[in-house]
């Protein structure tokens, strides 16, 4: 930053040039330690409105769980089933063209519950807490590829290089526990295609961006001291007067701050991320609810995940986000074109107790009215096939898929949007991914149009200029 005169010949100077320059720096000291957590979020750590909830643990599931095998029934994919689907259903947002036909679904669908939500036998656990789930089955997509939409599904963007929906969470509310981060990705052993923009901060300081936390193996790295703390409290000591003299004479300011305060972060998690990471003192029943009990080891990987995405809200982190194991050969966990009763089954049985243990266990502890837990992939598949068979699967689909949030005052039990007779095209009530960021901003007491960052000159956000807060979806 550069002082600047104006015509009568005062000199301006930035607020953070002021602290800097008055009382040997000692005010600019003072500053950066208050606001070392926020990284000068601009919000103060405060939400626009009263907010409904505090936290967000998305459930990714990578790859495309398809939606008329899961949360959108349509009998007739089975009647039709082995007929050509036409010139009318070929879409440019799917893999498709007039000679594929009509594939029924291989699960039984049923109404649950007193709401009597449609939901497929491929999710046992889940269907049993139909009226906890709030399902939008009228999302529609950019591009039917994987990077592009679960880039669009993180950050609003096909592109990436922008930040993810956990880092402007973390942006705008900060965090409720200065020895955790505000944004917490745990991770199965399998980076979705987008790679790490999907997590990333981008040009929001970087201690907004995700911190990893593996199931397997060491939780986080590095994370146990080589020092006795007092050695270690005197070297980060010399490490930030250091960067913080650099930061002086840098144009880039504001980086060097966030890595200050990442530092500082790492030193608090030293003692934090064990107790959260170790569920030994959880009981063996709640281990038992969440599928502890398997000789599946990813399955259990994925139930250890979403107990500590639990103890994480507990503990006060903002954003959660965990992720699906790759269970077999492929380009993602969901994404079957071939064999899709064989690895939607098998994805199901990873993920399908866990989540719906999520719920339970939150709801049980009165945290499911301020956490909103989201379950979704980036795109839906086809509701057609080249050519039935005993192995054949389901391609890309953007032209109408489904996903579900639960607690957080989202409206349980219910089913927003409607796609055709054969779940092929959104034909009522239409939604884009930036009106579900908009409502889970909104539910969070931010507003999407004013949680805003300067950017290349322009005031950047989330939704850009595009989405609207999805009141039908609320209570």
């Amino acid at each position: 930053m550069r002082t600047q005169s104006n015509t009568l010949g005062f000199v301006h100077r930035t607020r953070r040039e002021f602290l800097r320059s008055t009382s040997t720096g000692f005010g600019m000291l003072a500053f950066a330690g208050l606001t070392a957590e926020r990284s000068y979020a601009g919000l103060a750590s405060q939400p626009h409105f009263a907010p409904k909830a505090k936290h967000v643990i998305f459930c990714f599931m990578d790859g495309g769980p398809s939606h008329v095998d899961t949360l959108d029934y349509k009998p007739m994919l089975t009647k039709r089933e082995g007929t050509r689907i036409g010139d009318t259903a070929v879409s440019k947002l799917s893999q498709s063209n007039a000679s594929r036909v009509w594939l029924g679904s291989p699960w039984k669908f049923r109404q649950r519950g007193q709401s009597g939500l449609w939901v497929s036998d491929l999710f046992p656990h889940a269907a049993e807490l139909a009226d906890e789930l709030c399902v939008v089955r009228s999302l529609v997509g950019k591009q039917p590829l994987h990077g592009q939409q679960a880039l669009l599904l993180h950050t609003g963007r096909e592109t990436g290089r922008a930040p993810s929906l956990g880092s402007w969470t973390s942006y705008g509310l900060g965090t409720e526990n200065d020895s955790l981060p505000g944004y917490v990705l745990l991770n199965n052993d399998w980076i979705p295609n987008g790679g790490y923009e999907n997590f990333a901060s981008s040009f929001l300081p970087a201690t907004h961006a995700a911190t990893l936390l593996r199931a397997k193996g060491t939780p986080v790295d590095n994370i146990v001291p080589t020092d006795k703390l007092a050695i270690q409290r005197r070297k980060l000591d010399l490490l930030r007067d250091q960067d913080r003299q650099f930061a002086a004479a840098s144009a880039d300011e504001q980086a060097i701050e966030a890595a200050i305060a990442n530092y500082e972060t790492a030193f608090r998690m030293q003692s934090a991320i064990p107790d959260i990471a170790n569920v030994s003192d959880e009981t063996e029943a709640t281990k038992k609810l969440y599928g502890f009990e398997t000789d599946n080891e990813l399955k259990e990987y994925y139930s250890l995940q979403c107990l500590r995405a639990r103890r994480l809200v507990e503990a006060g982190v903002r954003f959660i986000e965990i992720t699906c194991p790759l269970t077999h050969a492929n380009n993602s966990p969901w994404d079957q074109h071939s064999n899709i009763k064989k690895y939607h089954e098998g994805n199901a049985m990873i993920t399908d107790q866990a989540v719906a243990a999520l719920i339970i266990d939150l709801k049980q502890r009165g945290l499911l009215e301020d956490t909103i837990v989201v379950w979704a992939g980036e795109m839906g598949r086809t509701p057609h096939t080249p050519a039935i068979s005993p192995t054949c699967g389901r391609d890309h689909h953007v032209n109408g898929y489904s996903i579900f949030m639960a607690g957080g005052g989202f409206r349980g039990g219910t089913a927003f949007g409607k796609t055709d007779e054969f779940g092929n095209s959104v034909v009522e009530n239409q939604l884009t991914i930036h009106d579900i960021h908009a409502t889970i901003l909104h539910q969070l007491g931010l507003d999407h149009k004013r949680l805003t960052f300067r950017f290349g000159g322009r005031d950047a956000s989330l939704t850009d200029i595009h989405g609207r807060v999805v009141n039908e979806i609320l209570s």
